[in-house]
């Protein structure tokens, strides 16, 4: 290394943590590739047939990964809260008993009936009227 240039390093201490980061980082953040899979002529044939304009097999298939990895992450949230939701309901926390569930049901179908007659009564007015 010419004097010049350690001298240059000396004033600038961060630039020797920039070279690296340009050289190493840059090369690590590649992204990576999935195992390749075997699938029957007629499934690859029905593959490129759903293809989109102008997508690749590639895209189509990151596509549908991404999807399954995030309905399969929001299916084990669920799962874990409907485990919650049953531990919570062994201690007894939160529950109603039947008869007060059914007759909640029933207040808001009577209530549904209600506005149905009402709107039904104010269009036959409109029309009449």
């Amino acid at each position: 290394m010419t004097e010049g240039r350690r001298q240059r390093m000396d004033q600038d201490p961060d630039r020797l943590q920039n070279v690296y980061q340009l050289l190493y980082s840059a090369a690590m953040s590649r992204s990576k590739t999935l195992p390749p899979i075997r699938v029957t002529p007629e499934t690859k044939a029905g593959l490129e047939a759903a293809l989109r304009e102008g997508e690749s097999l590639s895209q189509f298939i990151e596509s549908a990964v991404c999807r399954e990895a995030e309905f399969r992450a929001e299916q084990n949230a669920a799962v874990a809260r409907a485990t919650k939701a049953l531990r919570s309901a062994d201690v007894g926390v939160g529950l109603i008993s039947t008869e007060d569930f059914l007759a909640g049901m029933q207040q808001r179908a009577e209530a549904a009936q209600h506005r149905i007659r009402a709107a039904v009564a104010g269009k036959a007015k409109r029309g009449a009227g």
